[in-house]
């Protein structure tokens, strides 16, 4: 019987694998994450801006230069859409640079000159409309400046000029000595790209490849011939451990082309660090999640993190198996899979919003629920709000429910598999399981 149920599991995987769809998706999936990774040089390749410098001449008619450029750069080193722009005073004739803006349509002229009823005036002139975000910046470095002049012409003395105009001193003191809010954002962000997504595009692609196999096997009346051979256990056991098995093996290849699209990256620009795509620093980051003892609570929930994972894809796998059974076609597969869907979305989304339900009971209670827990319980432990135990939990919840759907969901298997019409089968699905005969 184990040789009948391994051969059964290798025909299912090779017949997922072995298909032009599986192939074309994957290198597809391939070239789409080395093209994210690599968008930056792929925009300069084809003409684009992304990193070529971008100038603001200061036409100063005041004399405020010095510390228009000081309070810019501070400003700027705070907004990463700043990053290639580049303050320069210039002596020109503001018509000869406004003239040039059409050969260099990226950059921006400012006129500074004195106002007799505000003190200091200015105007802006640029090409096309301005970003709201360099316009603010700019704005609040321009009115920075305006008020520094404004006192300094009010012959006010030096000593109080410079405390006036001098920036505030501000500490972030966080009485809890385990709360790294900063670092939390980003963690946040982190799983969500990183844990969430990929994991609900499987358990759909899971779900979908069950129902598709077994109604075809259904249709074709080839279940008959199987069954014969096989039992409806040890069929039910293949479709369940291949269709994980594939799962698994197409999260490995995401992963190794992420690997791949970092290689790329590195080979043509010498770095991996620098992602104008994530628009962070990889390293920062790395150090920022050692300091706050974030990456410390990853390692230690490595093992039954992963056994969530597993198990998570087991009973979809198994549910969607006994749901599939009961059908006699993809249509009915599709009405029928549609709880099982609203379940995966409501899983999805709360993990999204965890870190938003910061102590609430209520967020911890759906981390033990199975069909949930594998989308939120990792999420908020990663995040402080639950406990190892909270996590070993969630395991032993979620394989006690695996157990008991296969105990009873054997039966109707059993009954589903062999069944070619919707008359009377919510009946015979009741009976199986109240039978208690060995399958």
């Amino acid at each position: 019987m184990k040789t009948k149920t391994k051969f059964l599991i290798k025909q299912s995987l090779a017949k997922k694998i072995n298909t032009k769809w599986f192939k074309v998706v994957n290198v597809l999936l391939l070239i789409l994450l080395v093209a994210i990774v690599n968008i930056d040089t792929i925009i300069n390749t084809f003409g684009g801006d992304f990193k070529d410098e971008k100038n603001i001449y200061v036409k100063d008619e005041v004399g405020v230069y010095t510390s228009l450029e000081n309070y810019f750069n501070t400003l700027k080193d705070t907004v990463s859409d700043m990053a290639n722009f580049t303050l320069k005073e210039s002596k020109d004739d503001i018509n000869e640079l406004t003239k040039k803006l059409e050969e260099e349509p990226d950059n921006i002229v400012i006129l500074l000159s004195k106002s007799d009823t505000n003190y200091m005036a200015a105007k802006i002139y640029s090409y096309e409309p301005l970003d709201l975000v360099v316009r603010e910046l700019i704005n609040s470095s321009l009115n920075t400046v305006k008020s520094e002049y404004a006192l300094s012409s009010s012959n006010i003395d030096p000593e109080v000029l410079a405390s006036v105009t001098a920036p505030i001193e501000i500490e972030s003191i966080i009485t809890n000595p385990n709360s790294d809010s900063e670092a939390k954002d980003i963690m946040s962000a982190g799983i969500i790209m990183i844990f969430l997504v990929p994991f609900f595009i499987l358990i759909v692609l899971l779900t979908q490849m069950i129902g598709a196999e077994i109604n075809d096997e259904k249709s074709t009346r080839g279940m008959e011939i199987i069954i014969s051979n096989v039992s409806p256990k040890s069929h039910l056991f293949s479709k369940i451990i291949s269709s994980t098995l594939f799962a698994l093996i197409q999260l490995g290849l995401m992963l190794g082309y992420g690997i791949i699209a970092l290689l790329v990256r590195r080979l043509i620009n010498g770095s991996v660090t620098n992602s104008v795509v994530a628009g962070f620093d990889i390293n920062s980051i790395v150090d920022m999640l050692k300091n706050s003892g974030m990456l410390s609570l990853i390692v230690k929930s490595l093992i039954p993190v992963i056994i969530i994972f597993v198990l998570s894809f087991l009973i979809y796998a198994l549910l969607a198996s006994i749901l599939a059974s009961m059908t006699t076609s993809i249509e009915d597969y599709q009405q029928l899979q549609t709880p099982l869907m609203l379940i995966l979305m409501a899983g999805y989304y709360l993990g999204l919003m965890a870190s938003v339900f910061k102590g609430a009971i209520f967020i911890k209670i759906i981390s033990y629920i199975p069909f949930l827990s594998a989308l939120v319980a990792p999420t908020l432990f990663w995040l402080g709000e639950t406990t190892i135990l909270d996590l070993w939990i969630s395991v032993i919840i979620l394989l006690a429910s695996c157990l008991i759907i296969f105990k009873y969901g054997i039966r109707v298997y059993k009954v589903g598999i062999l069944n070619y019409s919707s008359k009377d089968l919510w009946k015979k699905v009741f009976k199986s399981l109240k039978n208690k005969e060995e399958v």
